[in-house]
């Protein structure tokens, strides 16, 4: 699953001078409202592929081979369409939706996986992280959150750290036996909610890129690459709340 977001290679300054060179040459420009629509777009598509493979999960004599191709399918799928977007912006317009659709195959089985263990808890997930994004745009829009320079360097610092600190965990699990990162131990939660407050700050840089994009007068397929960036970062937090609620329910 892509846990990229606007602090690493999809949203930053390079893809802003890129696009502004290229806003020089065209009439149709980004709107924050264009942006929105592509955003709820892309969480259709996202919600329908879900479906597909939660419903097949339901109703398979053996739901966990039933659905393994088709989360790993997406799980493959999602990773290439997101690194096509992210080199190449302009593919966003086409890489986006496909991206959108293979990560909702792989989160619709994975998802049905983790409900069969702790009934609920995906609902739980859902809710908390659109509340999450909601909550998010609110402080944003009001003010009382300023994405400053200070705070972007914050966060993507932080979103770095995460990153680096996963990849070791999870070379160091293929020789040796790490359990504390998927236990329900105090280091464990702590570590889990880091990470969602983490991937909750990163919504404050997506929405100051798209705001920043239509204020420059970006392409308009700009507006496909801000909503990109949105859904990268929705889906890192609802998987990290489903890890997060996973461990709290094994408590």
């Amino acid at each position: 699953m892509s846990l990229f977001n606007s602090s690493s290679p999809a949203l930053n300054d390079k893809v802003f001078e890129a696009a502004r060179s290229a806003s020089l040459t065209t009439d149709s420009v980004m709107t924050v409202r264009g942006a929105i629509h592509k955003t709820l777009l892309l969480l259709l598509l996202a919600v329908l592929g879900a479906s597909y493979t939660w419903q097949m999960f339901a109703s398979a004599a053996n739901p966990t081979a039933a659905v393994t191709p088709y989360m790993v399918g997406g799980l493959v799928g999602g990773l290439v369409f997101s690194l096509i977007a992210i080199f190449r912006p302009r593919s966003s317009t086409w890489a986006a939706p496909l991206y959108a659709v293979c990560e909702g195959l792989c989160l619709g089985a994975l998802s049905a996986m983790f409900d069969a263990q702790t009934n609920g808890i995906v609902l739980q997930a859902v809710g908390l992280s659109v509340g999450v994004l909601f909550l998010m745009l609110v402080l944003y829009r009001t003010g009382a959150i300023k994405v400053t320079d200070k705070l972007r360097g914050g966060i993507i610092i932080a979103t770095g750290a995460i990153a680096l600190f996963s990849v070791v965990t999870w070379i160091v699990g293929m020789f040796t036996s790490v359990t504390f990162m998927y236990d329900a131990s105090p280091l464990s939660i702590g570590i889990s909610v880091f990470v969602v407050i983490i991937a909750a700050l990163n919504f404050l840089m997506d929405f100051d890129f798209i705001d920043r994009g239509a204020q420059m007068s970006l392409p308009k397929y700009m507006e496909w690459y801000g909503a990109f960036g949105l859904m990268l970062t929705l889906v890192w937090l609802y998987l990290e709340m489903l890890r997060l609620l996973s461990k709290l329910n094994k408590r």
